[in-house]
């Protein structure tokens, strides 16, 4: 295979990369801006064309494909403890590239029905109970399920014992069921790979024709995946590195990382880190998280959610956010108000003012979504002394930060937008990094090179640590 093109169908942005597998090159990039309303594929020959003028006309070996166009993949996750196996399922269902929209806990209300059915979600993940503990909640939540107007698939992960019976329940309402293993089949042990599993053939199978990806799919040589899932899997190979058969035997990754991926609907955080505590004297309350973790904050993008993400920047204050980034509150209206009518809207192309609305704003999802993110501690006094209980990942020692998004990328101080990520005084008691080095992706290479690293992993590692900037 020697040239392959990767297309990233983003929600505000359709992103095209041409790669020289030969010559281990990045030789094109495009993007144009992705026409979900009318047909994907609008946008996507437009930035092909792009292409074309910038290399020439080429023929692509293989065309791969990742898409959160379209709101994405709306999820609901559903489990029987907050901190337990409703926790486990929405790590499940973010790690394989899911927006999980909300997640209940105990049994689902009447109201809790109604939210869903509003929601309107594409999948639920139901758990509930360790192999061979609690049945009921599980059951009565699979009935409940099946009362819920909808088109949407139920995957259901709890308890092995109820799981067949659960799965009748759901189908008995008319709903397409899946049973997998157990998210939590025993007390504080995590299993997520079998849910994670089977959201992504759902994926494949159903919801592809659902956000009108048909004639998309019929292009590629491969499944079209959950953008968010190819960063997933294009930052994990950055951490891990990978095995060679050359006589070193192993390309090094770069270790512990996070990855900030800010775009016009959502931000998404990645971390690769154990996050567990170096003193002896932490105690790590609940459960605990995976190695290779992802929380996507719905409220915070810089198009299509900018109201809710002004909305959670107004309770720190809005008098100091403005003073803060030294901007108006009558450029941050003017500055939505442009967003909301153009969500293709560039700062630079409309006034100087508005770039610095743009950096406020992509510093403020930084650092919301940060703290939402990482671990955090507080200060027990017990009869032997002060304990430092630890909820979360300490991500204090991560090595690197990563930011993509246009947002970032475009920006004229990305390093400023990224130190929102990075531990400060202020942060009294997050488990933030401390001393990391910053990088971008300026290229917007992650998604690509996870799409590539399915078929290449070296060639994409490789790629990824030469194209990666300081800044």
């Amino acid at each position: 295979m020697k040239l392959l093109l990767c297309c990233d169908f983003g929600s505000t942005f359709t992103k095209l990369t041409a790669i020289d597998c030969e010559a281990g090159e990045i030789i094109a990039f495009a993007k144009a801006f992705t026409t979900i309303n009318t047909n994907v594929m609008e946008g996507f020959n437009t930035a092909l064309d792009e292409i074309h003028k910038y290399c020439g006309k080429k023929d692509f070996d293989m065309q791969l494909a990742a898409s959160s166009a379209a709101g994405g993949l709306k999820m609901v996750a559903s489990g029987l403890v907050p901190d337990l196996t409703a926790k486990a399922s929405r790590l499940a269902a973010a790690s394989a590239g899911a927006k999980v929209l909300k997640t209940y806990a105990y049994e689902l209300t009447q109201d809790d029905k109604l939210e869903i059915a509003d929601i309107s979600p594409d999948i639920i993940l139901l758990s509930g109970g360790i192999d061979g503990g609690n049945k009921d909640v599980l059951l009565k939540n699979a009935a409940s399920i099946a009362e819920i107007d909808g088109d949407f698939c139920v995957i259901i992960a709890g308890n092995r014992t109820a799981s067949s019976e659960a799965e009748q329940l759901a189908l008995k309402g008319g709903k397409k069921a899946i049973v997998c293993e157990n998210v939590m089949p025993q007390f504080g042990a995590l299993n997520i790979a079998p849910a994670k599993n089977a959201i992504r053939e759902l994926f494949i199978k159903n919801i592809i024709s659902a956000k009108g990806l048909n004639e998309a799919q019929a292009s590629m040589s491969d499944e079209i995946i959950p953008t968010p899932l190819a960063v997933f899997d294009g930052a994990k190979l950055l951490s891990d590195g990978v095995e060679t058969e050359t006589c070193d035997g192993y390309i090094e990754g770069l270790g512990e990382l996070m990855v900030y991926d800010l775009g016009g609907a959502t931000t998404d955080v990645y971390s690769m880190s154990d996050g567990l505590p170096e003193n002896t004297n932490v105690y790590v309350h609940g459960l605990l998280e995976p190695f290779a973790k992802r929380t996507v904050e719905g409220d915070i993008g810089m198009r299509y959610s900018l109201s809710p993400m002004l909305t959670a920047i107004a309770e720190r204050g809005m008098e100091g956010f403005f003073r803060l980034y030294d901007i108006s509150e009558k450029e941050v209206d003017n500055w939505r108000e442009i967003c909301m009518a153009d969500p293709s809207a560039l700062p630079v192309h409309k006034h100087e003012a508005y770039k610095k609305v743009e950096l406020a704003l992509a510093s403020e999802a930084i650092r919301i979504s940060a703290a939402r993110h990482v671990g955090s501690y507080e200060r027990v006094y017990t009869p032997v002394g002060e304990t430092l209980v630890q909820t979360g990942k300490d991500l204090s020692r991560v090595k690197y930060i990563i930011g993509t998004g246009g947002a970032i990328i475009s920006a004229d101080d990305p390093k400023k937008i990224l130190q929102a990520a990075v531990y400060t005084p202020h942060d009294v008691n997050l488990l933030k990094p401390q001393n990391p080095q910053l990088l971008i992706d300026k290229e917007y290479c992650l998604a690509a090179m996870g799409l590539l690293a399915r078929k290449h992993p070296k060639l994409a590692i490789k790629m990824m640590k030469e194209r990666l900037v300081s800044v």
